[in-house]
């Protein structure tokens, strides 16, 4: 391996380093090991190609329902212009916090107060009537602390996760992701159990009136300021996409013909985190990754999102080292009860803290290994550690750009905006940078675009909905089952 000759600046302004550190004289050993994970050019043109067939199969009404890619419309018909004005009530729903926030928006001025609550293991394993009374709870109590509890207070609801939208303000669970198996939710429309949630445990008359998704609220937030953004991106806990697509490709829109004011023209929701449930992506995954999957909460689900989002990366690279220190070509003298060898241990967050490492001293990756209570690690270790993080960290930019990729040549527009909004996108180091340089290689030739971090980080997603209804369609870290110790 090659050290590396250049540095980049991220999204964050963090110089960053581009190339691999340079590995022992145990190399060829270890990448015996991880080789699975550097694929080709042409692995990632293939990978375009299917998900623009799971694309179309999803938007075609035949081919609709056994598609892994749903493709979901979602009622948003034209984009934000910067007139909007109001006081709403915001709820942010993805992962295992969710935020309420008050916004109060006057054109491009913006006023947000907010505050994040946890949600408890047991809650997102119990029943859909405790998470949502869990949420009425806290948002109660945030209407109190901010003596809204007088006022008629529009909310938007900002929900992450698979649905079938029938209209601005309800949607149906599709099925759960992200670590989340609360029982008598899918099938049954979210809006309408918060609501009951709010009438239940709440003297607060909030009323909800818009459902999105992170995904389409990112796009939404970032295209009230950048006319060339058409595509929303979410690379965090989970991984999803939306673009702006023509009507006329669209068999599963229901609204026939009818003429209206709208432009002919509907967000798409993608949910691709399913691309290659059907094993279309087999040919690229790796004895981790089916590992992983295996003992994941939903076996045989989300695959993409497997080889990308930040709930499961952290624990793409703690499989990688295991096996190596297994191998005896890692942690040679390593306690087999250190923290390590724990099912979910190995945080993504470690692995951006572990890449932001650009000299020899390795300063973040030995913290990462002291909370791991490795000890006796050496520099080669150090070094070896560094290299599978950024082995993994470029397969899922790189499928991520891939992706990103496909809907940009399918726009087929000279220039493109992409809002991208999420946890791994904003503090990983390299993932700005590796999604640049791949998309450039991926896209048409003339075919320009920019990724652009939504600066809000999507609090403003809702203002749309709420504020400028009538432009609308109108109304028609539990991921493991068992925290068990790692066995040789």
């Amino acid at each position: 391996m090659t050290t590396s000759t250049g540095a980049r600046t991220g999204p964050t302004g963090v110089k960053i380093v581009t190339g691999y550190q340079s590995l022992p004289c145990c190399a060829p050993l270890i990448e015996s090991f991880v080789k699975g994970f550097k694929l080709s050019g042409s692995a990632y043109k293939r990978v375009m190609a299917l998900l623009h067939q799971e694309m179309n199969n999803g938007l075609k009404h035949h081919s609709q329902g056994g598609a892994d890619i749903k493709m979901f419309p979602t009622f948003v018909r034209s984009l934000p212009d910067g007139s909007e004005c109001g006081e709403f009530l915001a709820l942010d729903l993805g992962g295992t916090n969710f935020r309420v926030l008050l916004v109060r928006l006057q054109g491009h001025d913006v006023e947000i107060q907010s505050k994040t609550y946890l949600i408890p293991q047991r809650i997102m394993l119990g029943t859909g009537t405790q998470l949502f009374d869990h949420i009425a709870d806290c948002i109660g109590k945030f209407v109190l602390e901010h003596d809204l509890q007088n006022h008629q207070l529009p909310l938007g609801f900002t929900f992450s996760f698979p649905c079938q939208q029938e209209g601005l303000a309800k949607a149906r669970l599709s099925k759960w992701t992200k670590g989340f198996r609360c029982e008598g939710v899918v099938g049954n429309d979210i809006c309408q159990l918060l609501q009951e949630a709010l009438k239940r445990r709440t003297n607060c008359h909030v009323e909800i009136v818009a459902v999105v998704n992170d995904a389409v609220g990112t796009l939404m937030s970032a295209a009230h300021g950048d006319r060339n953004c058409e595509i929303g991106l979410i690379l965090g806990t989970g991984c999803n996409a939306c673009y702006m697509e023509g009507l006329d490709n669209v068999g599963t829109w229901k609204h026939g013909e009818e003429q209206d004011h709208h432009p002919r023209q509907v967000i798409i929701n993608t949910e691709w985190g399913a691309f290659g449930d059907n094993g279309c992506l087999d040919f690229m995954r790796t004895e981790y990754d089916h590992e992983l999957d295996t003992f994941s909460i939903n076996p045989g689900k989300q695959i993409m999102e497997k080889m990308i989002s930040g709930m499961y990366m952290g624990e793409i690279v703690r499989l990688v080292l295991v096996r190596l220190s297994h191998e005896n070509l890692l942690f040679t003298s390593i306690d087999r009860d250190c923290n390590l060898f724990e099912r979910g241990r190995f945080y993504t967050k470690y692995v951006s803290e572990i890449e932001s490492d650009t000299d020899e001293f390795f300063r973040h990756t030995k913290q990462v290994l002291d909370e791991l209570q490795v000890e006796n690690y050496t520099t080669e270790d150090c070094k070896v550690v560094k290299y599978v993080c950024t082995l993994v960290s470029a397969r899922a930019a790189f499928l991520a750009a891939a992706g990103l990729a496909t809907l940009i040549n399918r726009l087929n527009k000279q220039d493109m905006t992409i809002a991208v909004d999420g946890s791994l996108y904003r503090f990983h180091p390299r993932f700005h940078n590796l999604m640049c340089l791949k998309i450039k290689e991926l896209v048409k030739p003339g075919l320009k675009f920019k990724l652009s971090l939504e600066k809000l980080g999507g609090i403003t997603r809702l203002k749309r909905f709420l504020l400028k209804p009538d432009r609308l369609v109108e109304e028609k870290n539990c991921y493991f089952k068992l925290h068990e110790k790692e066995k040789r």
